[in-house]
């Protein structure tokens, strides 16, 4: 609302803008204020978590590494379209994984994936080995025939996944892999688990990973509300380098959007 953002501009003489969690919305609060106040500037917060995101994504120190996990490829296919650009290797988890294997050939019982997406799946491989990189996939995985606290895991090799088997972790040799790509990183970027972390039975790979993340020497940024809830379980709070405050603007930046919060405080520092 042009209105109310020069009513707020009027306000003040200086604006300052620190809150990155709303960093991707174009309110009058923010962006409105932002662009009719005196002055309109990023308070340490927001100035932290756009440093964090410049040294992460556009100027990363090889090899970059991103870890997406989550449900469902459909909710993060454009954060994965995105990665596949700048990335060395794509590590997914969870249902978003699932997928990935269809799409490689390989069983996943009744696993939560999303059929339709196999193609898209597929091409996002594709452009990461035109590049010389990767999705690396795992070699065995912990199964369930049903979830829950009382669920007993059984770690198979990928190859043995039985039709009726649910696919809730990453078994242990992988995760072992997949921590020693982390340790090589230069740079890491984590949103998402890679199993059902909640219950102890299905943890090992995201604690491993995490745990991974918090020893490398690389540099780390983690964000989005699951992600955050396994640093604490974990307790790696401090070994992370940048936890972003962000849900819904952490995943913006990592589909390549540009925030308004950092195109109209940009704006108004070269005016």
């Amino acid at each position: 609302c042009p209105d109310l953002s020069a009513r707020l501009g009027q306000m003040c003489d200086i604006f300052v803008h620190d809150a990155f969690g709303t960093a991707h919305r174009a309110e009058a609060s923010t962006y409105g204020v932002a662009e009719t106040a005196p002055v309109a500037c990023a308070g340490p917060l927001l100035a932290a978590e756009m440093d964090a995101i410049a040294r992460a994504l556009q100027a990363p120190r090889s090899p970059l590494v991103a870890i997406v996990g989550g449900s469902k490829v459909s909710s993060k296919l454009t954060i994965l379209q995105s990665l596949a650009r700048k990335v060395d290797r794509l590590i997914v988890g969870g249902g978003i994984a699932n997928t990935f294997m269809l799409a490689a050939g390989l069983p996943v019982g009744r696993s939560l994936a999303e059929p339709a997406l196999v193609e898209e799946a597929r091409r996002v491989m594709a452009h990461l080995r035109a590049r010389g990189a990767e999705v690396p996939m795992p070699s065995d995985v912990v199964t369930a025939t049903h979830l829950g606290p009382e669920a007993v895991g059984t770690v198979k090799a990928v190859a043995d996944v039985a039709p009726d088997d649910l696919i809730l972790d990453i078994g242990p040799e992988t995760a072992a892999r997949w921590a020693q790509l982390l340790h090589g990183a230069g740079t890491v970027v984590w949103n998402g688990p890679v199993g059902v972390f909640e219950f102890d039975a299905f943890g090992h790979g995201t604690r491993t990973l995490a745990l991974a993340i918090a020893a490398s020497p690389g540099y780390s940024i983690a964000g989005g509300g699951d992600t955050l809830a396994a640093i604490a379980r974990y307790g790696i709070e401090r070994r992370v380098d940048c936890i972003s405050t962000g849900g819904g603007a952490f995943l913006a930046v990592l589909e390549g959007q540009t925030l308004p919060a950092f195109e109209v405080l940009a704006r108004r520092a070269a005016a």
